[in-house]
């Protein structure tokens, strides 16, 4: 058995592992046990009752966090024109076309969002096998592959979270920080799993939301009641 730390043992202490907690408790149990010297990240595990092997079952799609992520997130964004223009002034990060393409392509990828405009597609199809593996590949069912370009690069900046279920059924998100207070983090908590409420793909079967915990980047998990983030 691996050793447990004191700082692991300590940080448990107090958290009933068998509990599932209301969302403001959970949250204030999060807040009370982080203990690093960074401003950790608060995130969310929602286990749903998928199998994201059928193409039916695929859960996909983005929420904007009212209270934003707390995180600095960098953007890239394929455009040309009068798009590249606006994706500037919005505050995108990296902004081109051929170019962009082969500063991704010799492996410099310096960025966490990547929005495309649709007549840049083919061009950045080619980029498959490098930015789909790190979920960089834009997608206009997350609205990154869009003619907004202003509304899509501020929306990145200002705390929209993509999310896509992983093989086990699970979605994992980051929803704030620490620092945050308790009442913006319930908040941001509760707009995400409405947007994963509402993603409910045609083939989900039995009950879809099953389970759900929140943490810290170093902190314990606690468990949740699902019924207090679901607004429906």
């Amino acid at each position: 058995m691996a050793h447990e730390g004191k700082r692991i043992r300590a940080a448990r202490e107090g958290i009933d592992a068998l509990k599932l907690y209301p969302i403001d408790e959970a949250i204030k149990l999060v807040k009370e046990k982080a203990s690093a010297k960074f401003d950790e990240t608060v995130e969310i595990s929602i286990n749903l009752g998928v199998d994201p092997r059928h193409a039916d079952q695929m859960v996909r799609g983005v929420c904007n966090l009212p209270n934003g992520s707390g995180r600095t997130v960098r953007v890239a964004v394929f455009a040309r024109g009068a798009k590249a223009d606006e994706a500037k002034a919005a505050g995108a990060d990296i902004v081109g076309a051929e170019d962009l393409l082969e500063i991704v392509q010799s492996g410099k990828i310096e960025f966490d969002r990547c929005i495309a405009t649709p007549d840049l597609m083919p061009l950045v199809g080619r980029l498959g096998k490098v930015l789909g593996p790190r979920g960089l590949m834009p997608n206009p069912k997350v609205g990154t592959v869009t003619m907004d370009v202003k509304g899509a690069v501020a929306g990145a900046k200002g705390g929209s979270v993509e999310f896509r279920v992983e093989k086990a059924g699970i979605i994992h998100a980051g929803i704030g920080k620490v620092s945050f207070d308790a009442d913006k983090l319930v908040e941001n908590i509760k707009a995400f799993a409405d947007a994963v409420a509402k993603a409910k793909p045609a083939g989900a079967k039995g009950q879809y939301v099953q389970r759900v915990a929140v943490t810290s980047s170093m902190g314990p998990g606690v468990k949740v009641e699902p019924s207090t983030v679901l607004t429906a």
